[in-house]
């Protein structure tokens, strides 16, 4: 009996915004009252999160829909290359002077200046 009171009560409590039997014993608030907050989260939770994600999303998507032969390319293993060939789904690239691996273009997670690579490079090799 105890287990059915305590969820009811809670209930009682989020639908009406107050306790039950508090209050002022005639006046109850309109239910819109009630479930404005939660409207409230959810729009901040559409504007915070699944927007900047939809975007993000359009904007990966236009990436790889742009990749093209030449191009300087970082994978989601963090291997550096460059294009050589697209087929498809398929992306051929080069790692080092005769060395090609074959990616999915959803591997590709960004493009990159042959500068920015070469800065990564130096800053990996140690120095003598």
């Amino acid at each position: 009996m105890r287990r059915l009171i305590l969820p009811s009560l809670f209930m009682t409590f989020l639908l009406t915004g107050c306790p039950p039997g508090g209050g002022q014993g005639g006046a109850s608030s309109s239910p819109i009252a009630a479930i404005a907050p939660f409207i409230l989260i959810l729009i901040l939770f559409y504007f915070l999160i699944l927007r900047p994600q939809q975007k993000q999303g359009k904007e990966r998507q236009e990436l790889l829909k742009n990749l093209k032969r030449g191009d300087n390319v970082i994978t989601s293993g963090g291997v550096y290359g460059r294009i050589l060939n697209i087929t498809g789904d398929i992306v051929t690239l080069e790692i080092a002077k005769g060395v090609s691996v074959r990616v999915s273009r959803s591997a590709i997670t960004g493009v990159v200046s042959p500068d920015e690579e070469e800065k990564k490079a130096k800053e990996e090799k140690p120095e003598k």
